[in-house]
């Protein structure tokens, strides 16, 4: 598996390719629907993306851990963590590109 991260920059670049706008118009248009995105989260809603899924945040209440070398217990302070949904189109897209992928290698290793 790669590790490869798209960033801003390369989405900026996309929209620029895809749509036509100028590079500094693309750029603004992705920083403006990440804003968005933050700000929405940030009060608390619910952000649905369309055949790409949902990002929530969510509420975890305070509890005990222990730490794995002592073993000693320690609280764990409350606090608000985001939540990705994936969509059904999403997880069949990744999945149609895992078994091509897997196609692939079994094409090249009956080949070798």
């Amino acid at each position: 598996m790669s590790q490869n991260t798209v960033t801003r920059a390369q989405l900026s670049e996309a929209v620029y390719q895809e749509v036509g706008l100028s590079r500094n118009e693309s750029a603004d248009l992705v920083e403006s629907i990440l804003d968005e995105i933050s700000d929405a989260l940030a009060r608390g809603e619910m952000v649905k993306i369309s055949s790409f899924g949902s990002f929530q945040v969510r509420s975890k209440g305070e509890r005990v851990g222990r730490n794995p070398k002592t073993g000693e217990e320690v609280p764990i302070l409350p606090r608000r963590v985001l939540v990705f949904r994936a969509s059904h189109v999403l997880k069949s897209r990744i999945n149609e590109g895992l078994n091509a992928v897997e196609a692939a290698q079994a094409r090249v290793k009956a080949a070798s």
